[in-house]
């Protein structure tokens, strides 16, 4: 090739390369703001519980506030049959008209639960309706995560994969910030009793409202699934598309792969960003409430800002090192953290445990999606990463804060920080053993992992 030739081919590439980051950043953040009003939706419910409590259980009942546990977790069973049921929908139909539809749900959801009659008006009915909301909000979850991490690391351009997929947790924590935000200007306009009253309805309906100009923004989103594909699968010429026949038969290892790799991490994130939050809420119950709001507000927004950093590092050193440094941080922080953390008085080192925490889950949340999109080839990408994450979420996510409830009404604190970390532990050996650090992946490299099933 000639000077001037290669010239040329340079300041064609250069446009074309722009162009494409332009509209891949565009996509992630269309795909993202969706991504956080639908985890807003689900994180003010953890947020306000301690508000609502009385409106949906007697006042008296000593165990409302289990009861309320209870209903966030039993919408974790929800979400591996909502990511069957979106996985297999975006895998045949597109990301984005998945996406669309699940925002939608959680739009009415979050409407139903904000005009739901209290339990002295209707009785046991009134929590019946929330449990009701909140399972048909997880199976929207469900079908949420796994085709916005599918979308998200699709739609991110080769070499940038892990920043730009990391906006995937950045609005999902950041709807935890949202949600914490919410109850802040709350508290400073509203005493405990008119939250208590009405404006946890007014959270809640501020979720279903912002959904709404969400489904708007995803009806504009490109779609990450070729076109010929989507209409293969329309047209019963790919039946493997979004199949789970195909999924268990042929993808087995890598959906197991993905639980084992989701397990620990999903029990550490909601032990440090669910649990932590509801300790520190906790120490400053006692009239200073504002104090406790304001330090997990600032915590979770450094967790939020340093997901892009964990992101960016792992387009650098892999993926692996990521994991393994969450990993063994995690075995060695969890008892500290759960132990320590409710014995705090001051405000400054009850913030430094909890940050501390967060800079190891970042090594997890910043490259969830990414590592597990790599796992599947595209006819079942979106299935295969919703359905592995949300039966490792169901299973040690949702329970965490169950457990932990639990653990207080027994006096076995000890034992939940033991199981916390066993299960951390198990994801670790599987980071370590069956994980490459960099390599050819099915989002990167499809044909050389064709010719590597192939032998």
């Amino acid at each position: 090739m000639t000077a001037s030739g290669s010239a040329q081919s340079i300041s064609i590439a250069g446009p074309e390369v722009d162009t494409r980051l332009r509209r891949s950043i565009s996509n992630t953040l269309k795909g993202s703001a969706g991504n956080l009003v639908e985890w807003y939706d689900v994180y003010v419910y953890s947020v306000f519980a301690g508000y609502f409590e009385s409106q949906f259980f007697s006042p008296e009942d000593k165990h409302a506030t289990l009861f309320i546990w209870a209903i966030f977790a039993m919408t974790f069973l929800m979400r591996p049959i909502g990511a069957w049921f979106f996985g297999r929908f975006a895998d045949r139909h597109g990301r984005r008209l998945a996406l669309t539809v699940s925002v939608t749900i959680m739009a009415g959801c979050s409407f139903a639960i904000a005009i739901t009659p209290t339990v002295a008006t209707i009785g046991m009915a009134a929590p019946m309706l929330l449990l009701l909301a909140r399972l048909i909000q997880g199976f929207a979850t469900g079908g949420e995560y796994g085709s916005s991490a599918t979308y998200m690391s699709e739609a991110a351009m080769p070499g940038r994969r892990g920043l730009l997929s990391s906006f995937h947790y950045v609005t999902l924590v950041g709807g935890h910030v949202l949600a914490q935000l919410t109850l802040l200007v709350m508290l400073k306009f509203l005493d405990a009793a008119q939250i208590a009253q009405w404006g946890w309805r007014v959270a809640f309906a501020i979720g279903g409202i912002a959904a709404i100009v969400v489904f708007w923004m995803r009806r504009t989103m490109d779609e990450s699934l070729r076109s010929d594909a989507i209409q293969a699968a329309r047209s019963g010429q790919a039946p493997a598309s979004g199949s789970l026949r195909e999924l268990l038969v042929h993808q087995w290892r890598a959906l197991l792969l993905c639980f084992l790799i989701t397990a620990g991490g999903t029990v550490a994130f909601y032990t440090y960003s669910v649990v932590g939050p509801k300790m520190v809420q906790g120490l400053f119950a006692g009239g200073d409430a504002m104090t406790g709001v304001v330090i997990n507000l600032i915590a979770l927004s450094v967790l939020m800002l340093l997901q892009p950093v964990g992101g960016w590092l792992s387009d650098i050193v892999g993926r692996k090192s990521l994991l393994v440094f969450f990993g063994v941080g995690g075995v060695l922080y969890t008892g500290f953290l759960v132990l320590a953390l409710p014995q705090q008085t001051y405000w400054l080192p009850a913030f430094a445990i909890l940050a501390l925490g967060f800079v190891i889950l970042t090594g997890y949340t910043s490259i969830n999606a990414v590592v597990k999109a790599e796992l599947f080839p595209t006819h079942v990408r979106a299935l295969g990463v919703g359905l592995g994450y949300a039966l490792a979420n169901s299973a040690f996510g949702g329970t965490a804060p169950l457990l932990y409830q639990a653990a207080l009404h027994t006096d076995k604190v000890r034992l939940f920080a033991v199981y916390v970390t066993a299960v951390i532990a198990a994801s670790l050996f599987v980071y370590a053993f069956f994980l490459k650090n960099k390599g050819a992946n099915w989002l990167d490299d499809a044909a050389a992992m064709d010719r590597r099933s192939v032998r």
